[in-house]
């Protein structure tokens, strides 16, 4: 009984030691866990930069922080931020626009003919919004990892050329909010606000004639051999706000090292990465356009010229907006990223 007893006894301190030692070894080895949302094709431009983000902060933080890109949208585009905010994902990023109404100071970077690429874009919008608290006053229980943009913004339709704003009447256009709305009724265009992915079944349906969208959208969406005809502008003809979030709470709860992983991979480094994904994807676009016959004309100068005095006032709307709203100076903001624009574009 004695023999069984000591048997009982040294085995189950070596069994409690081993446990021990799988317990310190699993501790040794722990990783914080990012869930990541898109609501866009894992091929996207800016999917591709989300991963990159990924693979970046796990570089940074020597492995002890992973993502798990989920394997569907945790919600649909407009919602994406309610979502991170309350926790559905850890990561993700949405269009200011989508919400009308409910971000105002990020409508800065959406103004016609303001750059010629989504990297240059990017970079002087972050640099400008993200040093400014006012702008990430309007992202409650989000932490603002970056903003951005996508590149010039094109007209494109179905039907005909569009050389002129006269040849916009008639035409029925998806658009996705924000101040592009603005700039289409300024250009009495006949609009409906749908997510992007809707882009498709709406053109090939015959529901809408045309959308406004950066070139890389024309493959994204599937929409390069429905598309015939694409109006380009010197700096587009709109920009579209985006914010690449993380919920504040799973932020806070992050050591220090791990916040400066973070940290590394975000802002100005996020800005660069996601305009570089977009650029090239248009330049690819671009191609793809050429070989599939879509016809491209470019805004001439009458053309820019009609729609600068149409939408001057918009501008001017906004600064006062912005104001009232309690940003101070918007209009030193926005010539300020201009020049930040005309500096990374030389």
């Amino acid at each position: 009984m004695a023999l069984l007893a000591f048997n009982f006894s040294f085995t189950s301190r070596t069994a409690l030691a081993a446990i021990g030692l799988a317990g310190t070894f699993v501790a040794a080895h722990a990783q914080t866990v990012i869930t990541t949302s898109s609501w866009l094709p894992p091929s996207h431009a800016t999917s591709l930069a989300q991963a990159e983000w990924c693979e970046l902060v796990t570089k940074n933080s020597a492995g002890k922080i992973k993502c798990n890109a989920l394997p569907r949208a945790v919600s649909a585009p407009p919602g994406t931020f309610d979502a991170v905010k309350n926790g559905l994902a850890d990561v993700s990023f949405s269009v200011h626009g989508y919400t009308p109404g409910r971000f105002l100071y990020t409508q800065m970077t959406e103004f016609p003919f303001l750059g010629n690429s989504a990297e240059s874009l990017s970079v002087a919008y972050n640099r400008v919004a993200l040093g400014n608290p006012q702008f990430l006053s309007e992202h409650t229980g989000l932490k603002v990892l970056a903003f951005f943009t996508h590149g010039p913004g094109i007209v494109f339709n179905t039907k005909r050329p569009i050389a002129s704003v006269a040849d916009l009447n008639g035409l029925k256009f998806r658009i996705g909010g924000g101040m592009v709305n603005e700039i289409t009724k300024k250009l009495d265009m006949n609009v409906t606000l749908k997510p992007a992915p809707d882009s498709y079944e709406l053109l090939s349906g015959g529901v809408m004639d045309g959308t406004l969208f950066p070139a890389e959208s024309t493959e994204s969406f599937k929409i390069d051999k429905v598309i015939r005809h694409a109006t380009t502008f010197p700096g587009g003809l709109y920009n579209t706000s985006f914010a690449f979030v993380m919920n504040e709470a799973k932020y806070n709860k992050l050591t220090a090292d791990e916040k400066k992983a973070v940290d590394a991979a975000s802002g100005e480094v996020f800005a660069r990465i996601v305009g570089r994904q977009w650029d090239r994807v248009d330049r690819r676009a671009f191609a793809l356009m050429q070989a599939n016959g879509v016809v491209v004309t470019k805004a001439d100068a009458k053309f820019v010229a009609d729609v600068k005095a149409r939408t001057a006032p918009l501008e001017a709307k906004w600064v006062a907006d912005a104001k009232a709203k309690g940003l101070a100076s918007p209009d030193k903001l926005l010539a300020q990223m201009r020049a930040e624009i005309s500096k990374l574009e030389k």
